[in-house]
Parts: C-alpha cells; structure tokens; sequence
C-alpha cells in the first residue's frame, strides 16, 4: 500500500491537529497516548486500510482528540460537573448480538430510565453559547448525518439500527480514552488487540462515570440505563466503581450470537475500507468467549443480588414478562407509565423491522461444534443448546 502523508497515523502529528482544530492544548491525563499509539500501528498496517479508509479513520482519531480537548476544558471551566453523583446505574451487557440492543431499547421506555444517546456520546461536552432550550446543532446535523448513512448502508441498518435519538453504547464517549473497545474492529487486530486485552480498565471506568456526570449536568434523568457487550470485560471495574449498580446480563445460543457478530464485524470492516482479515471467525469466537470467562469470574466472586440473567428466547416470547422479572429483582416499581411505554415499543419495533439480517459460520471458517466446545459450561449454564 502506498504510503499516505497527509494522513499521518502518529501521534504527534495528530495531537498538534487537533489543537490547531480547536485552539485548546490540555488533553488531561497523558495515559491515553499509549492507547492511541497502539491504535495508530494497527490502523497504519494490519487493518490494510485502502485510500478512503485510511482518510476516514484518521478524521475520526482526529474527532476523537478534538472531543477528549473539549471535554478537558469543560471540567476546568465548571469543576461542579465532578461533584455531580451517579446513582444505582443499570448496566445492560453479555455476548454481542445476544438482545442487549432489544432489552436496553425496552427498558428505556420508563420515563425513570435516562438511556444514553448517541448523539450525546459522541458530544458529551457542553455547546459554548447555546441558549437554554435550544436545540444543539451537532444533534440535528447527527440526524442528517444518520439517515444518509442508513441510504448508502442499508445491509448494516439490517444488523444494527442507530439513529441520533437512539439508546446507544457506552463505548461511543469511552473512545476518547483510547483504550476501549471503539467499533468493535480494532480489537480484533493486533497490536491494539493484545494492548486492551493487557489493560486495567478501572481508569477508564473512572473517566467514563465522569463523563456521565458531564452528560448528566446538562441534562439530568433519575436513573442511567447504560449498555454494552465490553462491559464483561470490566465488571470489575463497573462493581468497584459503580457499587450501588444494577446488571442485566443477556443470553442466547452462541452458535447464532457468533455467527451474527463475525457478519456485523465483516461488514464494519468493508465499511471502514479495511481489508479482509484472515481468521475472523476464530477471532471473534476467541474475544466473545475470553469476555464472558473473564466477566462471569467476577460476577460468581460479586454480590448475586446486583445481577440478573435474561434469556434471549425468553425475552422474544414474553417481553413484558422478562421486564416485570428485571424490575422485581432491583424491587423497582413498575409503573404504569413504564408498562405502557414499553408495550407501545413493542408493538411498534417488531424483529425485522429494519430487514432479516442473514448469516452463517461455514464462512467465516467455523462449526457449531467449536463454538459449542468452547462455550459448553455457558451452553450448560444457561440451557442454550
């Protein structure tokens, strides 16, 4: 691949651009550097980025840095954001492609619940000048943003639906780190691939719940309803620093979860203009299950109380039945304005509403019988086969 100068993955060239894009020069605490190193050698040769890919990943390490800037200068500038507290958090995760999308959208029909939405983490830091009551103007360029990329993609609305108004993952403002999980991709490559796995992710966990409180700030909720599949591998961190947290754990048999995340994962690729990567499917099987053995060996040392399991299956044919499951359990009320809202999405998401998405492991070189070997005590544990 030719090279590409004005597309630099270095860390120096990218910092100074994005002071230069926003006029500040405090990125906070230098530890995310090392994370962005890491991610700038596995975007510069493993992902085999062709042209565009290469220009549009560099735009997005710059976003990032220019967010991570902002974001300093608004804790300097209004130090209370920190004093803000995040109380008994609900957090949604399991096995990608498992139902946490379908729970977490559900759950956020309570007006108790405060979902965090994507357009607001990707700009968690407040809008100099913006009038009270206004709309931000990052929020409806968003919008338009989204439904163009729906028109140019429609294979992945299929998968994954995303919208600037909807419930969306938490690993969106934890990229400015530089050490999560970002799309999904990057984990899957080495060198970034073994530096997250090496990580202690509680300071991550600790930026991020200071995020929330910045979210929080300017629009406060009562209660944070958050998701993602990477929080397994950091519950210790989420029971450390979150202790008075409540955790919805998703199921379903991992010959389908597997099968639907190795094509989610092949078409962020291609999306992404990277190149095909050899091994995906033993890959993805070997992160999915590395995750679940590493957050369940927390969850059986935790408090059992702060946990429940949700099955996908039991979720698809009683919905509101698994709700009322979930409330009872944190003994949360269940209002009647919880019930109606959450049956009123139900009826209007149906599965499929956005197209079937298909898929299948023989192409990505894998059987039923290697997922099934290596997830046989998740199988058993929560009756899957």
């Amino acid at each position: 691949m030719s090279e590409s100068p004005s597309y630099p993955f270095e860390v120096a060239p990218l910092l100074e651009a994005a002071r230069e894009a926003t006029g500040l020069a405090d990125f906070g605490d230098v530890r995310f550097e090392e994370g962005l190193a890491s991610l700038c050698k596995t975007l510069d040769s493993t992902a085999g980025l062709d042209e565009r890919g290469r220009r549009s990943n560099w735009k997005r390490l710059l976003r990032l840095l220019a967010t991570r800037l902002r974001v300093e200068a608004a804790f300097k500038a209004h130090p209370e954001i920190r004093e803000r507290e995040i109380k008994r958090p609900m957090f949604l995760t399991g096995l990608p492609r498992t139902g946490t999308s379908a729970t977490f959208n559900m759950l956020g029909m309570d007006p108790a619940a405060r979902p965090l939405l994507l357009w607001e983490g990707t700009f968690p830091e407040p809008l100099d000048g913006l009038e009270e009551g206004a709309d931000d103007p990052r929020h409806i360029a968003m919008r338009e943003t989204f439904a163009k990329m729906r028109e140019r993609n429609p294979d992945f609305t299929k998968i994954h639906f995303a919208d600037a108004d909807t419930p969306e993952e938490c690993v969106i403002p934890m990229a400015i780190t530089f050490e999560n999980v970002h799309q999904g991709i990057e984990v899957l490559m080495d060198p970034y691939a073994s530096f997250f796995r090496s990580r202690d992710l509680r300071p991550q966990y600790l930026y991020y719940r200071d995020l929330l409180k910045m979210v929080d700030w300017q629009r406060p909720g009562e209660r944070w309803l958050l998701k993602s599949p990477a929080h397994l591998w950091a519950m210790d961190a989420i029971v450390e620093i979150f202790p008075d947290c409540c955790v919805v754990l998703t199921h379903r048999d991992p010959v389908e979860a597997i099968a639907s995340y190795c094509s989610m994962m092949d078409t962020l690729l291609q999306t992404q203009g990277c190149s095909p990567q050899p091994g995906l499917g033993e890959t993805v099987l070997d992160f999915c299950a590395t995750s679940l053995e590493r957050g369940y060996a927390v969850r059986d040392q935790s408090d059992p109380g702060r946990f429940i399991d949700i099955r996908f299956a039991d979720f698809m044919e009683d919905a509101m039945g698994v709700m009322g499951r979930i409330y009872d359990h944190f003994e949360l009320p269940f209002t009647s304005a919880a019930r109606s809202g959450m049956e009123a999405h139900s009826s209007s998401n149906p599965r499929g509403k956005h197209g079937a998405h298909e898929y299948d492991l023989d192409r990505y070189g894998l059987s039923e019988a290697a997922v099934r070997d290596r997830l046989a005590w998740y199988i058993d544990r929560f009756d899957l086969a």
